[in-house]
């Protein structure tokens, strides 16, 4: 590295985001230990030390002023400066009190807008501490020079001029971000950084600049010895450009002239952009350099190499060997006639070994996509010397079959559909896949224009059902004849039996359970036997029908003046409703996604894959322990990228307003005067006849009769993931598309958790001293529930609509509805916020006509309309 007596290393180890070490010492309340670990830092060169308590599971504020306390009768520690890193005003606040002499804020910016930029400015400005400040402002943060150098000169301008600010106290940070991630707009990251510290020191005096140095070698995670590389290669040609410090492990810095020649110019290619193939040309070495940094040889099992070239492509192809695919391709080819006879020959006879052991159940569902992406790899190739020939072909060359797919109108998720659609062309079918929000015209277009063997639909939200009745019946009426496939998590054997089936009599209906039964399902459509499956089904679902309504008989149900007599009820006259401390709403723009990442379930996550069990315990399952680590490895490391390079951005609103129960419903008022009607929230009660110990719940039996306040959130941490999802699609990696989406997923619903445990403690603050574990807020030991609509306690997805006038959420957040009440981007979460700590969730389950046609007076709506957004949960046939 290139010395400067200058140039300041900032300490990053006492960083609870960055180091799971440190976290542990914090959450255990060892801080005698986490002291050490800023001694260390400072005993290894650090000259200021970034402290971060953020943590979803640490009350950071006084995890800070603890530390920060016992920190100052450590003169060995004490003697160089602080720096205070949180994404909350509250914490840097709480910090700076504690700090003797100059400390630093690390961080302000503009992404809330300029005064409450300049307001915290001036915060730290009296507080007499430097601020760090992100290049970063309402649009998000900067990637190129110019928008680096824009915000960072616009920031400069407001601090110096309207908030009196002295310019040597301004460290900007231009935002050090990942290269040699496989993305081609990320390449110039680093010269992007360098360009605009240039730009910095010549045109804004003064002012200093720093960055997070680990970010640059996020791509290189659990590969020291080439990510030390490449921070050194990196501070060699920062430094000279203006860089005055940067947060790294002040004991891991590699000397730049140590580095292996070979690593050190691989390395900087990357670092400086130089050649094309920069990256792919690192990541050939990367491995030899792991461990001690030393070049060694390859111990790698490679004795499949040694194999004839079909061989290898099946190997290639059960193991998901990008590697040697495209060499490989190339010298089947050369020994074929033609290139269609590589896919119809060794690449499809791989990709049958692939399908024999995923039906065999010897390989899991996210080997078989990557599988597949290995295969699109090798038709990649291929394809140029086939347009030579002027000849057309499906991916597989011979098809086995052609499947329309989409997701239904009104409905915007498909994870399944994509993953279905994958596993299906790795058995050799076509598939034209029509996205998502797909209306039956363009549907049954499309299945006459690519006279497609069959259709499949798909679906998440309960109206897609009824669409799904809709497409089968059009498909009955314009006198279809293929096969009818249904899938999706609201969907199930029962409703196609009842709903689906009997409206289309021309082809058969068949519901897919999950990915795993689809090639089976499919095969047997297209079979010799195919007539005999579907006289099979057909037999099946008949049976469904009789036990579906013979069950219907059998239980026994209230009727809805009954129910209401049997509502769950306590003592208001000696309860207190809890207050919030704000009525109105409040936004969270561009929300630290690292704050969201200890509140995501897991569980659900595998069970996307097809991999059945609970989170922790599945990665030591003996049947899908070794396929789920790979999984987790893999989402891991793709979530510090999601994270670091902000792939996607999470916006949140909550909101309180005063409230009170009116029968079934809950009245929202304005204001505090209670005089004027905001909304109605229309609740649905449980009909079926229980014991008399036990209630007939409705979500309003939780809010008083008077003076109670009801919340409503809507969050969302898939802004920008619809176009994420198509470059990796367009790159033929459906494996990592999907996986991006299941991550986004997961992040939509830690954020929804994340911001209710917040409620509870803080905005409506009825339980300020909550400290439940990750497990316990899974199991729902919180007091207070937070129902949906959609969901089985408030089951009409109509009632969205109300929760995002309110929040006036798609103004606020991005988040839009379609015409089905779906939330659009898809990895979004809505719901309210009840606080009786008594509340329970609970399913509605299915209700009778009185309380359909009384809720549809509530409701103001056509009864036709009510039943058919009810129509899940009706215990009667509607008309029609």
């Amino acid at each position: 590295m290139t010395s400067t007596a200058q140039f300041i290393n900032i300490g990053e180890r006492t960083n609870v985001a960055g180091s799971i070490r440190f976290k542990r010492m914090i959450v255990d309340g060892d801080y005698e230990q986490a002291l050490s670990v800023a001694r260390q830092q400072v005993e290894s060169g650090a000259q200021i030390i970034d402290i971060n308590m953020d943590d979803g599971l640490i009350d950071a504020e006084a995890a800070m002023t603890r530390f920060l306390q016992l920190l100052a009768g450590e003169p060995d520690i004490s003697r160089v400066p602080i720096m205070v890193d949180s994404s909350k005003w509250s914490v840097l606040e709480a910090g700076l009190k504690c700090i003797q002499g100059k400390a630093v804020v690390n961080s302000i910016s503009m992404k809330e807008g300029e005064a409450e930029f300049l307001g915290h400015a001036r915060k730290v400005r009296a507080l007499g501490a430097a601020a760090v400040v992100m290049a970063f402002d309402e649009d998000g943060q900067a990637e190129t020079a110019d928008d680096k150098f824009r915000i960072c000169q616009r920031a400069y301008k407001l601090l110096t001029e309207e908030a009196n600010f002295p310019p040597e106290d301004i460290i900007f940070d231009p935002n050090i971000f990942a290269v040699a991630t496989g993305i081609e707009e990320h390449n110039n990251y680093a010269v992007a950084f360098f360009d605009a510290c240039k730009r910095i020191k010549k045109h804004l005096p003064h002012a200093r600049i720093s960055g997070g140095l680990s970010n640059v070698s996020f791509s290189f995670r659990g590969n020291n010895p080439v990510r030390e590389a490449m921070h050194s290669v990196f501070l060699y040609h920062a430094i000279p450009a203006g860089l005055d410090m940067a947060i790294v492990n002040a004991g891991q810095l590699t000397i730049y002239d140590d580095i292996p020649e070979e690593l050190r110019e691989r390395v900087e290619d990357v670092i400086l952009n130089r050649r094309p193939d920069a990256t792919d040309r690192l990541v050939d070495i990367a491995e030899r350099y792991r461990g001690d940094g030393k070049a060694k040889a390859r111990v790698v099992d490679d004795k499949w190499r040694q194999e004839t070239v079909g061989k290898r492509l099946e190997h290639a192809l059960v193991r998901g060997i990008t590697d040697y695919i495209v060499v490989d391709t190339e010298e089947a080819r050369q020994a074929a006639d033609r290139p269609l006879h590589v896919i119809e020959g060794p690449l499809m006879d791989g990709m049958n070994v692939v399908g024999d052991l995923f039906g065999a159940g010897k390989m899991f569902l996210p080997q078989v996509v990557k599988s597949a992406r290995v295969m699109k790899a090798a038709v990649a190739h291929l394809m140029p010397y086939m347009e030579l020939e002027k000849e057309e072909m499906g991916l597989v060359g011979k098809s086995n079959g052609k499947v329309v797919m989409a997701t239904v109108k009104g409905d915007v998720h498909d994870i399944g559909k994509n993953i279905v659609s994958v596993v299906l062309q790795c058995n050799g079918y076509d598939i034209v896949d029509l996205g998502v929000m797909v209306s039956c015209d363009t549907i049954l277009k499309a299945a006459r224009e690519h006279d497609a063997d069959m259709i499949g639909l798909s679906g998440l939200i309960t109206p897609s059902l009824d669409e799904m009745v809709f497409v089968a019946t059009e498909m009955q009426r314009e006198g279809l004849t293929m096969p009818l496939l249904i899938g999706g998590a609201t969907t199930s054997k029962t409703h196609t039996a009842v709903k689906i089936e009997p409206t289309y009599k021309n082809g058969a209906t068949v519901y897919v359970t999950d990915a795993s039964r689809a090639v089976g399902v499919v095969g047997a459509l297209m079979g010799d036997g195919k007539d005999t499956y579907a006289a099979n089904i057909q037999a099946d679902y008949i049976k469904s029908r009789a036990s579906h309504y013979a069950g219907q008989t059998k239980k026994v149900r209230l009727n809805i003046a009954t129910a209401r007599d049997n509502a769950w009820t306590t003592d208001w006259n000696n309860y207190t409703p809890p207050k919030p401390t704000f009525t109105g709403t409040r936004t969270f723009k561009n929300y630290d996604l690292a704050t969201l990442r200890p509140f995501i379930d897991w569980t659900p996550f595998f069970a996307t894959w097809e991999l059945k069990g609970r989170y922790p315990g599945i990665l030591e399952s003996d049947r899908f322990g070794e396929v789920a680590r790979d999984l987790f490895n893999d989402a891991n490391a793709m979530l510090d990228r999601m994270i670091s390079e902000q792939w996607v951005k999470g916006n949140a609103i909550i909101g309180f307003w005063p409230c009170e129960r009116d029968g079934d419903d809950i009245r929202v008022f304005t204001n505090e005067s209670r005089t004027e009607t905001l909304a109605n929230f229309h609740g649905l009660r449980q009909q079926i006849s229980k014991t008399t110990d036990r209630a007939n719940f409705c979500i309003s039996d939780f809010v008083a009769p008077a003076d109670d306040y009801v919340g409503g959130f809507c969050v969302t941490a898939g802004l920008d993931e619809d176009h994420r999802v198509q470059t990796f699609k367009d790159a033929g990696d459906d494996y990592n598309a999907i996986l991006f989406q299941a991550l986004s997923d997961r992040l939509a619903e830690a954020f929804a958790e994340h911001m209710h445990q917040r409620v509870r403690r803080e905005f409506w603050g009825y339980a300020p001293d909550e400290t439940f574990s990750g497990e316990d807020l899974i199991a729902e030991r919180y007091a207070g529930i937070r129902p949906a609509p959609g969901y089985p306690a408030q089951p009409d997805h109509t009632e969205k609509a109300t929760l995002f006038r309110i929040l006036d959420a798609t103004n606020e957040t991005g988040i839009s509805l379609t015409q089905s009440f779906a939330m659009h981007p898809a990895s979004s979460v809505s719901g309210l916020y009840l606080s009786h700590p008594d509340s329970v969730y609970f399913g509605v389950g299915k209700i009778e006509k009185d309380q359909v046609e009384d809720y549809a007076v509530r409701k103001a709506m056509d009864l036709d309309d009510v039943e058919r957004w009810l129509a899940p949960i009706l215990n009667y046939d509607r008309a029609g």
